[in-house]
């Protein structure tokens, strides 16, 4: 059987939930806007196991995939295991996409057919 934790974090007024099995859940670092924050999530959203390594990889011994911010349009950078090795968090700005290069549809005024509505989007 299959458990699924699910996180609820709030982060300047916006809600994100992270989803992932229980066995993928650790405590771990990551490098967020050039900074180390530290917490505990998914492993694929904590690449780095304590603050040293972190901080070893924002003074140039590990390559940040964050600097310079492939996000466009003020997202986020956030590291992750995963290829590409970074994801963009959206949220806010106006914008989705892999890079939040997306401009959000309208709502009610079509635009993006019968795809759902991205949650980046959605203003509460």
């Amino acid at each position: 059987m299959n458990l699924l934790l699910v996180f609820t974090l709030t982060i300047v007024g916006f809600q994100i939930c992270l989803s992932c099995d229980m066995d993928q859940i650790r405590r771990g670092c990551r490098i967020q806007n050039r900074m180390c924050s530290c917490g505990t999530g998914c492993i694929s959203e904590y690449r780095y196991a304590n603050l040293k390594e972190c901080q070893a990889a924002l003074k140039g011994k590990k390559r940040d995939i964050c600097n310079p911010n492939p996000c466009v349009n003020e997202g986020s950078c956030l590291q992750i295991s995963q290829h590409p090795g970074y994801k963009c968090r959206c949220e806010g700005t106006g914008f989705f996409g892999a890079r939040c290069n997306r401009a959000c549809p309208i709502p009610g005024a079509g635009g993006i057919g019968d795809k759902v509505f991205p949650y980046e989007c959605i203003v509460i």
